[in-house]
């Protein structure tokens, strides 16, 4: 079972594209609570992006992600996985 190893990355929050469908689960209460809690204790579990052409999408993660662009953070860990699973 061959497979190649997950390793977080770092990227610009900047260059992370939010799919609209995506954005319309957002609850502004928990973004709240997780900027609080990263704040604290750091992001404890990267989001997860693909790559589409020249930019990253968000695949999971939208409150990690908006809670990063509440502090300010300029980046954000994240995972790369593949576009479509087999």
């Amino acid at each position: 079972m061959g497979g190649e190893a997950m390793e977080d990355v770092t990227v610009r929050i900047d260059d992370i594209y939010v799919p609209v469908k995506r954005r319309k689960d957002l609850d502004p209460a928990r973004v709240d609570a997780l900027a609080e809690s990263i704040l604290e204790q750091g992001q404890k579990a990267p989001i997860l992006v693909r790559k589409d052409e020249d930019r990253l999408v968000l695949v999971e993660g939208l409150h990690r992600l908006e809670a990063c662009k509440a502090l300010g953070e300029q980046t954000i860990t994240a995972l790369y996985v593949q576009a479509r699973q087999h």
